[in-house]
């Protein structure tokens, strides 16, 4: 039975990616009615599952924290490109799409992903354990990302509105751009010891499974197929975008819930990979995946609206609200007090899943 389960796991995570790319090529750009827009989120569902599937076969071939660091990566080069296109298409309304799905991603990944995961891993192993020295440094990096990208263009002058001038912005890009790369450097050569899971006792696990891992072909094809799935993913949240759109503003609710909701649509593959981890007792590769993605949300997508705003003719707006820098500064606050240990019980999980939830609230209700 096991072996004619994996065989058919392995067609549909092969099929489903290829079935959302054609998908996606086939309804790009053209109003969709209910029937195609129920079997577009369906098959954007399967693309979700299969490109986690592939995460895993990856991560495993490569290890940790180089399986984090793709996923993450990926996810968000992809994410840039969409928040790209519906700001050329949306007008002034998408003047502020950026600032919304950057601030909306930094809150999943630092409160729900991060909240969830630890109280998963604390709930079914007691105490979740994770390395401080790699955490700290990625929220810290997240931290400063997040300060001068969303909250200094509030307060700057020089141009009017919670707007960065050309050269501010220009600077931003470029602190973000060396900050990511930066860190990315730490995580994968000089310090990639701090980025990997660790026992209750402090000792490093450098090998997630004691099964041979994948071939370097196996991996390969898994890579092609992960870029396919998460093609297929942000394409068709696009696709299905005018509907979300459309129901936002039936419900009455804020323009902003629709980055909200992106967000959420964009981070579900790897929410799901983080959560798989900590159930393994392997916080830290979900704690990699978590923040890693926050960071890369802000470090990559920064400098490609900068580039953009080149052709883009609404303003960008980037400033947070007094609310939402709330929000930001009691997440750094209530993260250093959550990495500093080391490790985590289900009360600190909670709390991150509070605050998570009061975001969405004042999303809904601001």
């Amino acid at each position: 039975m096991i072996p004619k389960f994996r065989a058919l796991a392995a067609r549909w995570t092969t099929a489903v990616p290829v079935l959302g790319v054609v998908l996606l090529v086939l309804t790009w750009g053209r109003d969709l009615p209910g029937v195609v827009v129920a079997l577009v989120t369906a098959v954007l569902a399967g693309a979700v599952l299969s490109a986690v599937h592939h995460a895993e076969v990856i991560a495993h071939r490569v290890g940790e924290p180089f399986g984090s660091l793709v996923l993450a990566v990926a996810v968000t080069i992809i994410e840039v490109a969409l928040i790209v296109t519906l700001m050329a298409d949306g007008g002034d309304k998408s003047a502020t799409l950026a600032r919304d799905t950057v601030f909306a991603a930094v809150m999943i990944t630092c409160n729900g992903i991060l909240g969830l995961c630890l109280l998963t891993g604390a709930l079914r192993h007691r105490v979740a354990v994770f390395n401080p020295e790699g955490t700290g440094a990625a929220l810290a990096t997240v931290a400063t990302l997040a300060t001068l990208s969303l909250v200094l263009p509030t307060f700057t002058t020089s141009k009017p509105g919670p707007e960065f001038s050309t050269s501010q912005l220009t600077f931003a890009a470029l602190a973000s751009l060396v900050l990511y790369g930066l860190f990315v450097a730490t995580q994968t050569v000089r310090h990639r010891d701090y980025f990997l899971p660790v026992t209750k006792q402090g000792k490093v696990v450098d090998a997630d499974d004691h099964a041979e891992g994948p071939s370097a072909r196996t991996a390969l094809i898994s890579l092609s197929l992960l870029g396919l799935a998460l093609i297929g993913v942000v394409g068709l949240a696009k696709g299905v975008s005018p509907t979300i759109e459309s129901g936002v503003e039936s419900a009455g609710l804020p323009h902003a819930v629709v980055g909200v909701i992106i967000a959420l649509l964009v981070l579900l593959p790897e929410t799901i990979a983080a959560v798989r981890a900590a159930r393994r007792d392997r916080v830290q590769t979900s704690l990699n995946l978590a923040l890693g993605s926050a960071m890369a949300s802000i470090g990559l997508t920064i400098p490609a609206v900068a580039i953009a705003s080149v052709w883009l003719s609404g303003p960008l707006v980037l400033g947070l609200s007094s609310t939402h820098m709330v929000l930001l500064v009691l997440t750094v606050l209530v993260g250093t007090l959550t990495v500093v240990p080391g490790r985590a019980t289900p009360l600190q999980g909670g709390v991150h899943l509070v605050l998570f939830a009061a975001y969405l609230e004042l999303a809904v209700n601001p």
